[in-house]
């Protein structure tokens, strides 16, 4: 049996944690990549206890190297790539009047250069294999502007409308791009937002993009 060979980038916590998690089995090989390198620890051993074949990856997703690095190990070991998500993100508020473009501009370049750091590296072996799926989490915020969350919403926007060019041509090869646009979903990064109308646990969440 061919066995799924599946890289989740941001792996460490939330959707991408879930995702792993319920994606583990013996079938599959993952690769998970994160900066946060003792939580994919702890992360492979669980999937490890499903029979799980795992790799993990320091990577931090504003370093092109980095991820290229990470794509070409994952896929000599596991001799291809089946399904590469990006799920890498950060939130944070504007901070528009802090004086400092930081804030925002870190949200920017993690949400929008970190999905093309992340998925680029793979194309060049799903193009020679004629297939493969590549995923981006987007948000619901791409659809409704979030007051405060302007840097937020663009980065969710840009993805998406990558991902709406990228898709015909990908199709050509065989390979599928697939935009995943939650809305508020129980993890780390949504703890401190007080509205979350129609909140989704992480495994609810995780199960229907699976299927997806």
């Amino acid at each position: 049996v061919m066995k799924r060979k599946i890289f989740i980038m941001g792996a460490s916590t939330g959707i991408g944690k879930a995702l792993a998690i319920n994606y583990a089995s013996d079938n599959t090989i993952l690769g998970l990549g994160a900066r946060r390198v003792e939580l994919l620890e702890g992360l492979k051993e669980e999937c490890e206890l499903r029979n799980c074949e795992t790799f993990i990856y320091e990577n931090d997703v504003n370093i092109p190297l980095d991820c290229e690095r990470s794509a070409q190990d994952f896929i000599r070991k596991a001799k291809g790539i089946d399904i590469i998500i990006a799920n890498s993100g950060v939130g944070s508020s504007d901070h528009l009047f802090s004086g400092s473009s930081e804030k925002i501009n870190n949200v920017l370049h993690t949400n929008i250069l970190g999905v093309t750091n992340t998925i680029l590296p793979f194309l060049f072996e799903m193009q020679k294999q004629k297939q493969g799926k590549v995923v981006v989490v987007s948000s619901v915020a791409s659809f409704i502007p979030i007051p405060h969350k302007g840097g937020y919403s663009a980065s969710k926007v840009a993805v998406r409308r990558l991902f709406d060019s990228w898709r015909p041509i990908l199709s050509d090869y065989g390979i599928d791009a697939i935009s995943i646009c939650p809305g508020f979903i129980d993890t780390p990064m949504t703890k401190k937002i007080l509205f979350k109308p129609f909140l989704k646990d992480v495994n609810t969440a995780a199960f229907a993009f699976i299927k997806a």
